[in-house]
C-alpha cells in the first residue's frame, strides 16, 4: 500500500518490542461485532448484567452504554449491573482510544440487547443466543424520546469515587501484599545505562528489606532497571536511599538537540519531507502573503493518578494482575509472552484508571509488578512516582510547523503546511529504532491527524517529516489532531487579517463541511457581543473550528484580557460541538469541557523542558497543569445533527488553544509563533 492510501485509510500498525524478545508483541485490534458484543450482556434468575467492554478513565463510558442497554433491553435504571471483566469472561476488544467507545462500540450493543430482549419475550431463558444485525433504525436506543438515552443519568461508580470505596489499581489491597519498585539510570532509557556500584549490605539492614530482583525482564528500552522489594511503602522508600544505586550511561543530550531533529527549517533546507498529506503542486517560489512558523514543545499526560499495577500468582503458578491501562488484553500478552505463559494462565483485571489520556497504552508497570511477584513468590503492588511519570513515560512529541498561503481576491489559493515531529503510533518507547525505520515507509497516521485542511483552496500541499528523539514520545490526547489544529487555525486566522476579513466570515467563506459552519454558526450565536474591556486592560477574542477524524466538528471562541504588565487571563470559552446522536448529553459537555482545559492548558503552560539527557521536570510543580483560578467560564453548546453517533473524547482539542493564541493576536497585536504563550512577549507590546 502506497504511504499517501494508508493515510487515506487511516490505517494504523502498532507494534511493541520489549528487551530480550526474540518477536515482537503485537497488539491485536479486533472490530466491534454484534456477535462479539453478545458476550458482554447477560440474562440470569432475573437480573441484568452488562460487562463493559471498554476501559473507564473518567469519559464515563460505563454509564454511557449502560444507558443504551437499558433502553434496548426496556429495563429499568436498577436491573441492570454494570461489571468491570477480568480478560478470562469475554472475548478480547480492542484498546479504548480514539474517541471510539460510543461510536463503534453502541451499535454492537444495542443489537445484542435487542436479540436478548426478543429471546427472553419468546420464552428463551438459558443458552447463548446470535445476535442478529439490524440497522439504527430499528434499535430503539436510538430513538428520540427514549426512556435513558439522550439525558442524564446517574454516573457509573459515581457514589463509589465520592465515598472514597475501591475502584482503581491503587486501591487494591491483598493478603500478604508487598510493595516493589524498579529503579533506572536518571537518564532517557533511550540511553544505554547500567548499574555500575550499589550498596546491597545497606539496603538489606533497612528494617522492612524482602528482596533485591536483577531480572533482564525488568530493561525498559536501553535502560537496566533493578528491582526492590519492602514489607511497606515509608521501607520501600528507605531501601532505595540506603542502596545508594550509581549509574553508567552512555551519551548525552539536551534540549538543544530536541529541538533541532524537529526543526521545520532544517527539515526544508534538508531536501523535504518523506511523507504527504496533500499533495497538490504549488509554486515554492515568490511571496507569501502568510509565512507563519509554530513551534509546540514537548507536553506531558499528567494524570492524577501514577500508574499501578498489582500481580499475584496462586499456588499453581496462575497470575492474577489488576492493571489501569487502556488495553487489558495487550497486557495480557506481554506479560504471557515475557513470563512464558499460557493465557488461560493469567487473568488481568482492568480497574477504572484515574487519568490516561493515550499513556497508558504499553506494558511497563504491568510487568515490573509481575517479575517482582514472582521472584518473591508474594503479592506486590508497584506504582510509580511521579518522577518517573514524566521520566519513563512517553509525551506528545514536539512539532515544529511552517506554513505559507497565498491568497486571490481575498481567497485562499496556495497553502503549503510542513512540519516536522517525532512518531506517535510508532513509538519509540515500544519500537527499537530498526523496526521503527521499517515502519517510515507508511509514515505514521497519529502524526497526520488533523493536518488536512479544512477549508476550500485552488491548491493545498501538506507534508511532514519525522526524527526518533533521544526521549520516548507517543499518543497525547488526540494525536496530532492537537498540535496540527494549533498551527493551522493560526495561520488561518492570519489569513483572514492579511484579507482584511472578520475571522469568522473568513472560516465560513471557505468551509466545505456544512456541519462545520454549523458549528461555527452557534459558537458565535453563544458568545453574544464582546464586553468592553475594563480601563488598562486590552481584551481580544478569537475564534478557531476543526473537523476530528472527519466525524465529529468543535468550534471554541475564547476571550481574554491582558494588563499593562502583559499578565494574560482567559475569561471564557464558549465551545459548540457535533458528534451526532447524543446518548448522554452531560458527558459530552464534560468531555468537552475537559478538553477545553487541556487547550488551556497547550496555550498557557503545556511544556516538559529536556536537561541532562532526561525529561527535566519530575512533579507538578516543575511542569504545572491549569490550576482552578486559571479555568475561566465554560459554555458548552450541543450541536445535535442526529446520525451515527461519533467522538466525543477528543474533538475540542483541536481548536481550543489557537483559539486562545487568537484572541491574544486580537487583544495585542502578537502572534504567538511559540508555545506556551511567553507573556514578556505580551509585556513588551502593552508598553509600545
Amino acid at each position: 500500500m502506497k504511504r499517501r492510501a494508508f493515510l487515506q485509510a487511516g490505517g494504523v500498525l502498532s507494534v511493541a518490542f520489549f528487551a530480550g524478545c526474540a518477536l515482537p508483541v503485537i497488539p491485536k485490534r479486533p472490530g466491534a461485532g454484534y456477535e462479539d458484543a453478545l458476550g458482554w450482556v447477560r440474562h440470569r434468575e432475573g437480573r441484568y448484567e452488562l460487562l463493559l467492554p471498554r476501559v473507564e478513565m473518567g469519559q464515563n463510558i460505563a454509564t454511557a452504554l449502560k444507558q443504551v442497554a437499558c433502553e434496548e433491553l426496556g429495563i429499568g435504571w436498577d436491573e441492570l449491573t454494570l461489571r468491570l471483566p477480568h480478560t478470562g469472561e469475554m472475548a478480547r476488544v480492542r484498546a479504548t482510544v480514539g474517541s471510539e467507545s460510543v461510536k463503534d462500540f453502541a451499535l454492537p450493543l444495542a443489537q445484542a440487547c435487542a436479540s436478548l430482549r426478543e429471546a427472553l419475550a419468546a420464552g428463551h431463558t438459558e443458552g447463548v443466543r446470535r445476535a442478529e444485525p439490524r440497522p439504527m433504525a430499528e434499535l430503539r436506543a436510538f430513538q428520540p424520546g427514549g426512556r435513558h438515552v439522550g439525558r442524564a443519568a446517574p454516573i457509573a461508580q459515581g457514589p463509589a469515587i465520592v465515598t472514597g470505596a475501591p475502584v482503581y489499581v491503587a486501591d487494591v489491597r491483598l493478603p500478604g501484599m508487598l510493595f516493589g519498585r524498579v529503579l533506572r539510570a536518571p537518564v532517557s532509557a533511550e540511553r544505554a545505562s547500567t548499574l555500575s556500584a550499589m550498596n546491597e549490605a545497606a539496603a538489606r539492614a533497612v528494617r522492612g528489606f524482602v528482596a533485591l530482583v536483577r531480572d533482564e525482564r525488568l530493561q525498559q528500552g536501553l535502560s537496566e532497571g533493578i528491582g526492590i522489594v519492602a514489607r511497606t511503602p515509608g521501607a520501600l522508600e528507605r531501601v532505595e536511599a540506603a542502596l545508594e544505586a550509581r549509574w553508567l550511561s552512555q551519551g548525552s543530550f539536551g534540549q538543544a538537540e530536541v529541538d533541532r531533529l524537529v526543526d521545520v527549517d532544517r527539515h526544508l533546507a534538508g531536501g523535504g519531507f518523506a511523507h504527504r498529506v496533500h499533495e497538490d503542486a504549488i509554486d515554492e517560489q515568490g511571496p507569501w502573503d502568510v509565512d507563519l512558523r509554530i513551534d509546540i514543545p514537548l507536553a506531558a499526560h499528567a494524570p492524577i493518578q501514577p500508574r499501578a499495577a498489582v500481580a499475584a500468582f496462586d499456588a499453581r503458578g496462575d497470575l492474577d494482575l489488576w492493571v489501569g491501562s487502556q488495553d487489558v488484553y495487550y497486557q495480557r500478552d506481554v506479560v504471557c509472552q515475557r513470563l512464558g505463559l499460557d493465557e488461560e494462565r493469567v487473568r488481568v483485571h482492568g480497574c477504572r484508571v484515574g487519568g490516561a489520556f493515550g499513556g497508558k497504552t504499553l506494558c511497563t508497570v504491568e510487568l515490573e509488578a509481575a517479575v517482582l511477584a514472582q521472584a518473591v513468590g508474594q503479592p506486590v503492588k508497584l506504582q510509580w512516582t511521579r518522577a518517573q511519570e514524566f521520566r519513563q513515560g512517553f509525551h506528545r512529541p514536539p512539532s515544529s510547523h511552517r506554513i505559507r498561503a497565498r491568497l486571490r481576491d481575498g481567497q485562499l489559493d496556495q497553502w503549503w503546511h510542513a512540519f516536522g515531529s517525532s512518531h506517535i503510533l510508532f513509538t519509540n518507547a515500544g519500537l527499537p529504532a530498526w523496526m521503527q525505520r521499517l515502519t517510515d515507509f507508511v509514515a505514521d497516521a497519529g502524526v497526520a491527524r488533523g493536518a488536512q485542511l479544512p477549508y476550500r483552496c485552488a491548491r493545498k500541499r501538506a507534508e511532514f517529516g519525522l526524527n526518533r528523539l533521544p526521549v520516548f514520545t507517543g499518543p497525547w490526547r488526540g494525536l496530532g489532531a492537537g498540535p496540527n489544529g494549533l498551527a493551522m487555525e493560526s495561520a488561518i486566522d492570519e489569513c483572514a487579517r492579511r484579507a482584511g476579513a472578520d475571522p469568522l466570515a473568513f472560516r465560513l467563506r471557505h468551509v466545505e463541511d456544512p456541519r462545520l459552519a454549523g458549528v461555527l454558526g452557534a459558537a458565535h450565536a453563544q458568545a453574544g457581543a464582546l464586553p468592553p474591556a475594563a480601563a488598562g486592560v486590552r481584551s481580544g477574542r478569537g475564534v478557531a473550528c476543526g473537523i476530528y477524524k472527519q466525524v465529529s466538528y468543535v468550534a471554541v471562541v475564547a476571550e481574554v484580557e491582558v494588563d499593562a504588565r502583559g499578565g494574560l487571563r482567559v475569561v471564557r470559552l464558549v465551545c459548540a460541538h457535533d458528534c451526532g446522536t447524543l446518548i448522554n448529553p452531560d458527558q459530552v459537555r464534560a468531555q468537552c469541557e475537559g478538553n477545553l482545559v487541556w487547550g488551556l492548558g497547550m496555550a498557557l503552560s503545556d511544556r516538559l523542558v529536556v536537561a541532562d539527557s532526561r525529561i527535566g521536570p519530575g512533579s507538578f510543580a516543575e511542569a504545572p497543569i491549569p490550576s482552578l483560578d486559571q479555568v475561566p467560564p465554560l459554555e458548552v453548546v450541543l450541536v445535535a445533527a442526529g446520525g451515527a453517533p461519533g467522538g466525543a473524547g477528543e474533538t475540542a482539542i483541536v481548536a481550543t488553544a489557537a483559539a486562545i493564541a487568537n484572541a491574544v493576536r486580537e487583544a495585542t497585536g502578537v502572534r504567538i509563533q511559540r508555545f506556551p504563550i511567553d507573556t514578556r512577549l505580551l509585556a513588551q507590546a502593552t508598553t509600545s
